[in-house]
């Protein structure tokens, strides 16, 4: 089983639309890093993701760590500024597709968004 996980930081709190376009820039970021036999893989089992959250900065810089750490493939969005939010302000952390139990060991215990 493969699944993609993208991480938003809790205390934000951006608007429903904001949010939405944050997690579309991590999925898809982290996609086009990722190998294209388990994307393939990963689309033929319906493509699975997961939006789970951290609390801040700090906590999104250390799941990307271990993120890179195992290899996995990984993309850390900043937002432009155009809207609610200072430009180069670090939203989400798309991680994945990747095996779910590699995914897993990394994210495994934060809570949903």
């Amino acid at each position: 089983m493969y699944k993609q996980v993208i991480v938003i930081r809790r205390n934000l709190r951006l608007s429903k639309g904001k949010l939405a376009a944050q997690v579309a820039h991590a999925s898809l970021e982290a996609y086009r890093r990722a190998d294209p036999r388990i994307v393939e893989e990963w689309e033929s089992e319906g493509s699975k993701k997961v939006v789970l959250r951290v609390e801040n900065t700090r906590e999104m810089l250390d799941i990307r760590r271990k993120a890179k750490a195992d290899k996995l493939p990984a993309a850390l969005i900043r937002d432009a500024g155009h809207t609610e939010i200072p430009a180069g302000t670090i939203t989400a952390l798309g991680i994945g597709p990747e095996k779910e139990t590699k995914i897993n060991k990394i994210t495994g215990k934060l809570k949903m968004l």
